[in-house]
């Protein structure tokens, strides 16, 4: 499949501060400036403390910034109100997370199609959606499973296919692979690059591990609140 370059992702001198105007303000982003074409996998790499996390969340639109220009689908996204931020997360973007946030008192399916039921889709397309996500990530024979009755790997593949729900244009992955050994994050890896190559998504990956983010299209280096580097990955 052949990478779009339309840029889905467009970030301008971005600063965040907390505790604003107190003795304990804190600066986490110091004027990023990134943008991320359609269909692109990407890494985001950098230790702890480097500002990965509040980035994702100004990406995700779950935080705003408190300075710059953050455009997704060449919607300004500063100009939302708090139900269109909402909608837009909905609808144009995917989580997953290191503790992969299964409810753990319903099977996978029903995890799956918890995204479709705040979408009000309808319940047979909910269902039939749901096992059509889990058969995409080989987790349709452990529809009926609960997550204390999945493996590591089998979570997160579920919270994979939730993170497709609504069809989102973004996945963004926080440490996708951080709770797995490293055989089984190699496959969790493998489900992202499918959803990249096969399905069109842009993927973007917020990890420690380099041997992941090598095998990006891009790998970002975020330090101290700033993007102090930028190269290719072994795939591009």
């Amino acid at each position: 499949m052949t990478k779009k370059t339309n840029t889905i992702i467009e970030l301008r001198d971005i600063c965040k501060r907390y505790f604003i105007g107190m003795p304990n303000e804190l600066e986490v982003l110091h004027g990023v400036t990134l943008s991320i074409g359609e269909g692109e996998m990407v890494a985001i790499v950098g230790e702890s403390g480097s500002g990965k996390s509040t980035l994702m969340n100004i990406i995700g639109a779950l935080d705003r910034p408190t300075e710059g220009y953050f455009a997704l689908g060449g919607v300004d996204v500063s100009e939302l109100s708090q139900d269109e931020l909402s909608h837009l997360r909905k609808n144009r973007v995917g989580f997953v997370f290191q503790t992969f946030n299964l409810v753990g008192r319903i099977t996978a399916r029903a995890n799956v199609e918890m995204p479709m039921t705040y979408a009000r889709v309808p319940r047979g397309e909910r269902i039939e959606r749901a096992m059509r996500l889990l058969e995409l990530v080989e987790m349709g024979d452990r529809a009926t499973h609960k997550p204390n009755e999945l493996s590591g790997g089998q979570k997160q593949r579920t919270a994979i296919a939730r993170a497709m729900a609504n069809d989102p244009d973004v996945i963004l992955a926080d440490e996708p692979t951080g709770a797995l050994d490293s055989e089984t994050g190699q496959k969790v890896l493998e489900v992202f690059r499918e959803l990249n190559k096969s399905h069109g998504k842009t993927v973007i990956l917020v990890t420690h591990s380099l041997t992941l983010a090598e095998q990006t299209d891009r790998i970002i280096t975020l330090k101290d609140g700033l993007i102090i580097g930028e190269r290719k990955g072994g795939r591009a």
